[in-house]
């Protein structure tokens, strides 16, 4: 296998240890497993009448439930498969090659990146789906996810040496919107992890109202304590419609700056016919991510479409990993 394949593969298995994790988490599957890394002192879920019998004993507040268990654990065999994967890619780097594409430091950062993501995980079961841990794991794989995209672009000429005469605009306009992208992930996460999908169930509207009442500081308070069991969250109404509203909002900016920047792509088209083909990928990936959300709202959180949302802003994250590199490797027409 090819460093390229095994690049591609590697980013193929983080977006499916991607959309598991969100199936996991907006199933309520994430203390299904109440230890770690095993499941109730196991390495799979315990069928055994005997094996349940005595993981109830030892979790008795946790009683086995082997549904919520399995989606766990297969998230956790799939990120284990994802963890050594960046492994073979790290060792891979170690090898002399005159490929000048050939990446050395960054399969090492991101071998680090997914052993803060094991920690990452434990620490999500054993402080009990605290949300700024889930958020800050969801953002890590997002980071995962969006780095080997980055490695696999600057991998081949794919997306590299293209003409424009506006390069630092491009630059300008893709960084930005990258960044406002990110923040925008960390409130869908935060939403999500304070269980506030729904806390405004009517579009465009939040609990019919154009501005409904908010209350910022309890909303956006990042630390509530250890000891708290936060599965289905600890948040009264109010602070969770102003993490949904803010979410909203977050979503007509990243539209706006983001056609904006779709807008100069086509511009930069005339030069070379490539960019509008950039511009259209990330009109498509956003006007559907902008579907799922409101999908989400209008049809009161099926699993099916959430999952989608969260796959969604992967796919729009990585889209813009391409625009960035994209634009900072173009070159400049005269």
């Amino acid at each position: 296998m090819s460093r390229f394949q095994l690049n591609l593969l590697t980013l193929c298995v983080a977006f499916v240890v991607i959309t598991l994790g969100a199936f996991v988490r907006l199933s309520d599957a994430g203390l299904g497993c109440p230890d770690w890394p095993g499941c109730y002192g196991h390495l799979d879920v315990p069928t055994e009448a005997a094996d349940v019998a005595a993981a109830n004993a030892r979790f008795s507040d946790r009683p086995v439930e082997a549904p919520k268990a399995w989606k766990e654990m297969i998230h956790r065999y799939a990120a284990g498969a994802l963890g050594l994967l960046i492994l073979f890619m790290a060792l891979a780097a170690l090898r002399r090659s005159d490929d000048p594409h050939q990446q050395r430091v960054l399969p090492w950062v991101l071998l680090a990146l997914v052993i803060f993501q094991a920690l990452l995980g434990m620490w999500t079961v054993t402080l009990l789906l605290k949300p700024l841990i889930v958020t800050a794991h969801l953002l890590g794989g997002m980071a995962t996810f969006a780095l080997l995209g980055w490695c696999l672009f600057r991998a081949g000429p794919l997306f590299a040496g293209w003409a424009t005469t506006a390069r630092r605009g491009l630059r300008v306009a893709a960084a930005a919107a990258l960044v406002l992208l990110v923040g925008q992930i960390f409130l869908g996460a935060w939403t999500s992890t304070n269980y506030a999908a729904l806390a405004c169930p009517d579009f465009p509207t939040c609990q019919t109202h154009w501005w409904p009442p908010t209350d910022f500081s309890t909303a956006f308070t990042l630390w509530h304590g250890l000891g708290i069991n936060y599965e289905y969250g600890i948040l009264e109404s109010t602070p969770r419609a102003t993490i949904h509203w803010t979410h909203r909002l977050g979503a007509v900016v990243i539209a706006i700056v983001m056609l904006a920047l779709a807008a100069a792509l086509w511009r930069a088209g005339r030069v070379d016919g490539r960019w509008r083909g950039l511009a259209g990928t990330l009109v498509t990936a956003l006007a559907l991510q902008i579907a799922l959300g409101i999908s989400v709202v209008e049809f009161h959180l099926p699993l099916s479409v959430a999952v989608a949302h969260n796959g969604g802003a992967a796919l729009l994250l990585l889209t813009l990993v391409a625009i960035n590199h994209a634009v900072w490797s173009a070159r400049r027409h005269v």
